[in-house]
């Protein structure tokens, strides 16, 4: 019957112009795609880019308890479609298409409102929290941040999304993390905000957070546990120290860091690095006992031993000071050769340690360098063409907009706003997380945005930080 029709090389051109850029729906439709890109692989066409519905799955999903079979002859006669297939191309096809009509009329009972819902349909019907899918059925396509909930009104989890009903809806089907199941169970609702942009949407997503402590949720809740390294400079021998709040009495803060074990990773560091003292002994001995042991050995210049005169000490704290400021390198670079000469004499316990020290070294800096210069851009004005304008002061977004109708931040405490603008003053332990999601943002969307106005300092001459994070073998 189909010998004298014409070869597919024929008809490919005729049919993909007939095709455009449509969907293509049919029943177990993957067995066709596989023959058509076959077709076009040989031809040297592109690959079809068309997106493609298989009513079989979705029959699968959504009429699996009601029939001994998904063939497309039993859902048509147990359903009494209007056709009836007869293995013959147009029959089949009308029959495909009354069987569709009926599965969106079932998929809308979960929700499914538009394409991209149907799309994911098959993967999230099997689920076991799938008559949840409902929750979804008012969340815009717009960027925002989400709620879930529990049965007493309790947030459970905080997240964002640049498009909130595809993101909630990928939680029934391709995010496979052991605590969503649990999650899911215990969701009684979703609530969410739509923001102007992703921004907004991350600066929400941990402003809330913060006020909400979710228990599901991992990033922004230990901001409480963040620590300094704090170097005593108000000290006529400064010393390093780990201190819980960064207050603005003379000495120099890096950080924060994210726990008080980083913290003394951090200060191990420049303790390699330099010979600043190690003890809190006070300087010159009364008996030899008082000579702290790092002293004794040569490792560090420690007052205590009443051998190091203040100018040869103030030497050693303006070079862990340059360390920690201007030239990183001061630091970063005797850690490298002594990560070098271990890894060389074969200690590679050492050499790990050492590179885990320096590790935690850079990423306090790095965030240290974040914070600073977020401050130093004062006000700033920046569009995102196609996703809104954003006003940010100090590192803190205050206003954004897509539209005529502006989003205001006024939830943070004037004295809080006070301290923002001292530039000398560190940043509040409960401001990191957010100007960090900022400094963040501006960094992977350079190349997309345009600078309106900036009334502070927007370039930094800092070079950039080297990694020693171990590099991962190739595949």
């Amino acid at each position: 019957m189909v010998l004298p029709a014409p070869t597919i090389d024929e008809v490919l051109p005729s049919l993909l112009e007939f095709a455009g850029d449509a969907v293509i729906v049919g029943h177990n439709v993957r067995f066709d795609l596989s023959f058509l890109r076959a077709a076009l692989e040989r031809a040297e066409r592109p690959v079809l880019a068309n997106r493609w519905v298989d009513t079989c799955a979705l029959a699968r999903r959504l009429l699996r308890d009601e029939v001994p079979n998904c063939q497309l002859g039993t859902l048509a006669s147990r359903f009494r479609l209007d056709h009836q297939p007869t293995h013959r191309a147009l029959d089949d096809v009308l029959a495909t298409a009354d069987l569709l009509h009926l599965l969106l009329e079932r998929a809308a009972g979960l929700g499914v409102m538009g394409l991209d819902d149907l799309l994911s349909l098959p993967k999230m019907g099997g689920h076991p929290q799938a008559a949840k899918l409902s929750f979804t059925a008012k969340l815009p396509r717009e960027p925002g941040v989400y709620l879930f909930r529990d049965h007493r009104g309790q947030v459970l989890y905080v997240g964002k999304a640049a498009n909130l009903r595809a993101r909630v809806r990928s939680y029934f089907s391709s995010d496979t993390r052991r605590k969503i199941g649990t999650l899911l169970r215990e969701a009684a609702s979703v609530d969410h905000e739509v923001c102007a942009n992703q921004l907004e949407a991350a600066v929400r997503e941990v402003r809330l957070i913060h006020e909400h402590q979710p228990r599901y949720n991992r990033h922004a809740k230990d901001w409480k546990k963040y620590r300094w390294v704090k170097l005593t400079l108000e000290e006529r021998f400064p010393r390093l120290a780990i201190a819980r709040v960064a207050n603005n009495d003379g000495g120099l803060y890096v950080g924060p860091v994210p726990s008080q074990r980083s913290a003394q990773r951090v200060i191990e560091a420049i303790q390699t690095a330099s010979k600043i003292r190690r003890c809190t002994n006070r300087p010159g001995p009364t008996r030899e006992a008082t000579v702290c042991t790092p002293a004794q050995l040569g490792m560090s210049a420690c007052p205590c031993s009443g051998a190091c005169p203040p100018d040869d000490y103030g030497a050693i704290v303006d070079q862990v000071t340059r360390g920690l400021t201007t030239d990183h390198h001061v630091l970063l670079g005797p850690l490298a050769r002594r990560l070098h000469e271990l890894a060389s004499a074969e200690r590679y316990e050492e050499a790990a340690d050492t590179r885990d020290r320096a590790e935690a070294l850079v990423t306090a800096l790095r965030r240290q360098r974040a914070l600073a210069q977020l401050r130093r851009t004062r006000t700033m004005i920046i569009e995102w063409p196609g996703h809104g304008i954003n006003r940010i002061h100090r590192g803190r977004l205050e206003m954004s907009w897509r539209g005529a109708q502006p989003t205001l931040f006024d939830d943070l405490a004037p004295d809080d706003l006070g301290t923002i603008d001292d530039e000398r003053a560190p940043v509040p332990k409960d401001l990191v997380d957010e100007l960090l999601v900022v400094a963040s943002w501006l960094d992977r969307r350079a190349g997309q945005l345009r600078l309106l106005s900036c009334d502070g300092e927007l370039v930094s001459p800092a070079i950039k930080l080297p990694s020693f994070q171990p590099r991962r073998k190739p595949p």
